[in-house]
């Protein structure tokens, strides 16, 4: 495989993986095929998997920038909002420091918002320069460990990436909790190798002028009498999984009940849903998009992407539903001798205190991990949130190790089952 191909590969695999990543994936996607001549097959596979917008989610706090953006997408965190201050004597000591850090993450309007929320002021405030990086790539973070020649200090990534590297080898260093501000960040969001940092919602939105009565929890989304219409979920192709969480409890699983997954109960479950399922969606944007058109009535989706389309188009009539939703995150890792591991430690504990994570959520409409956050967030601004305390607790965490244990047998299932 060429580099170009290996390049191209990378993206699509980013695919629906965040909304971060996803946003990423498309706009790298469309300047590959905008430098290169590729043509035929390569340029279809490419513009299928962008859609037709290369923008990012636009803040939760700030009107769009620019037109022709598909629903769902738009521009460049508010540069009026009035986010909450952090002064030096409020950073504990052991935050500062001096020399660099080689932070990775997904660019866009959501890099803006991180730089904005926690970069700059890491820098200002703690005294250590924030060198930024784009596209995070847990193949060249294992090549980076395996030659000795580590490059970043602190990539966004997924769980699910840092287990698999966990499983190779010794390729991430621990988290230093003794910095970071535990008695306010969920058990759940805690890892020896990581700590998440941008929660946000896998839920479903729908059409309130599609059909009577207000739908909650997956067996309503199941229940194509009381519900009907077009559907819309996350396939299984292209480095995504499809949403066997969502199967059980339609069928009646407890959401405190869901691991380990009972795979023939999930794939029996889709299968009573897959011929109102219209769209087995690939990237991020796409259900957003079917929801505006009404080409469906009901779509998983991330709860970003509904937020934006609502403040984008505040007479649409499109709500999320919050009962059952997965809570998602990215996470920050530090690669196994990373030139400034002290420093990138410094940065993972700064950029998860309640104020740094309060501005992010106010710059861009993700969830916050540190539970004093939503002591500095306006309340119009919390309520929509996907960790606002009322929306978390109807929520659940993917458990990662069942993922990675489970992964190729899901996938496997998922192609028969979609070509039956």
């Amino acid at each position: 495989m060429d580099p170009l191909e290996r390049r191209i590969m990378y993206l699509l695999s980013l695919r629906g993986r965040s909304p971060q990543a996803d946003a990423y994936s498309r706009r790298e996607l469309f300047r590959l095929g905008a430098r290169y001549a590729l043509g035929g097959s390569v340029l279809a596979m490419i513009l299928a998997a962008c859609g037709n917008s290369q923008d990012t989610p636009t803040s939760t706090a700030s009107s769009s920038s620019g037109g022709g953006s598909t629903p769902g997408s738009g521009g460049s965190p508010a540069a009026e909002i009035e986010l909450p201050m952090m002064k030096p004597e409020d950073v504990p000591e052991k935050l500062k420091g001096s020399g660099e850090v080689v932070a990775i993450s997904f660019g866009g309007a959501y890099q803006e918002a991180q730089r904005k929320a926690y970069f700059e002021p890491f820098q200002e405030l703690c005294g250590i320069t924030v060198k930024e990086a784009e596209g995070p790539d847990i193949a060249k973070i294992k090549a980076m460990v395996d030659t000795g020649n580590v490059q970043w200090d602190l990539p966004e990534v997924g769980l699910d990436g840092i287990i698999a590297l966990e499983r190779q080898g010794d390729y991430w260093e621990s988290i230093d909790y003794d910095l970071v501000d535990v008695d306010n960040i969920d058990e759940g969001f805690r890892h020896e190798h990581a700590i998440a940092m941008n929660p946000y919602g896998l839920i479903y939105g729908y059409r309130t002028d599609a059909f009577d009565g207000t739908p909650s929890g997956w067996a309503d989304f199941w229940d194509t009498e009381k519900f009907p219409g077009p559907r819309a979920m996350e396939g299984g192709s292209g480095g995504l999984l499809p949403f066997l969480e969502a199967a059980v409890m339609a069928d009646g699983v407890a959401m405190d009940k869901i691991y380990p997954l009972d795979i023939d109960q999930a794939y029996a479950s889709l299968e009573k849903i897959k011929d109102d399922v219209v769209k087995w969606w690939d990237a991020g944007a796409q259900p957003v998009q079917m929801l505006a058109d009404k080409e469906a009535v009901l779509a998983q989706a991330w709860s970003g992407r509904i937020l934006t389309l609502k403040k984008q188009n505040p007479d649409m009539p499109v709500e999320i539903a919050w009962n059952q939703g997965q809570l998602a995150f990215d996470v920050w890792g530090i690669p196994k001798g990373a030139p400034n591991r002290e420093n990138a430690q410094k940065l993972a504990a700064f950029s998860t205190l309640a104020v740094s994570q309060a501005r992010l959520s106010m710059l861009y409409p993700n969830g916050f991990v540190n539970n004093k956050s939503v002591d500095y967030i306006p309340e119009e601004i919390a309520n929509t949130l996907a960790t606002s305390p009322a929306h978390k607790e109807q929520m659940f965490i993917q458990d990662d190790n069942w993922w990675a244990d489970n992964r190729e047998e899901v996938l496997q299932r998922w192609n028969t089952f979609i070509l039956g």
